[in-house]
């Protein structure tokens, strides 16, 4: 078993694609006009619009109601990354570096959900997501 996508229940489904684009640097595919996929290289984050949820049972799920996931992109360079973005997002704080072994700094997206760029530092993180090939 893999875990394939992440899925997110939005309020405003054009400016949130629009959002993670930017950020990520990557086009969305838009399956439908209330269905959008991010797809990076080990997995997917879509976008659903409130209205599909009445596809599963109505209530569900509810936009801008998180408050316990991260959504977590590892990045080549968490400093650059931040150079980049740091006046473009709502930051939550800025690069630091964690006690498990990534460099880190978090912002919110447009509906509230805290979002992660990492990078591995220490040898035993870079061993966990094997790169220390990729690393120079």
């Amino acid at each position: 078993m893999n875990l394939f996508s992440t899925r997110l229940i939005v309020n405003d489904i054009k400016k949130m694609v629009g959002f993670y684009e930017f950020i990520t640097e990557r086009e969305a595919d838009w399956l439908v006009p209330v269905f959008a996929e991010l797809k990076t290289e080990k997995a997917h984050l879509a976008f659903g619009s409130i209205e599909t949820v009445a596809l599963f049972k109505e209530g569900c799920a509810e936009p801008s109601f998180n408050r316990t996931a991260i959504l977590e992109f590892l990045v080549d360079d968490v400093d650059k990354e931040f150079e980049r973005l740091e006046n473009q997002v709502d930051l939550v704080h800025p690069p630091k570096d964690m006690p498990w072994g990534n460099r880190t700094f978090q912002f919110r997206d447009p509906e509230g959900n805290l979002v992660s760029f990492f990078t591995p530092k220490t040898s035993a993180a870079k061993d966990r997501f094997n790169l220390c090939h990729r690393q120079a």
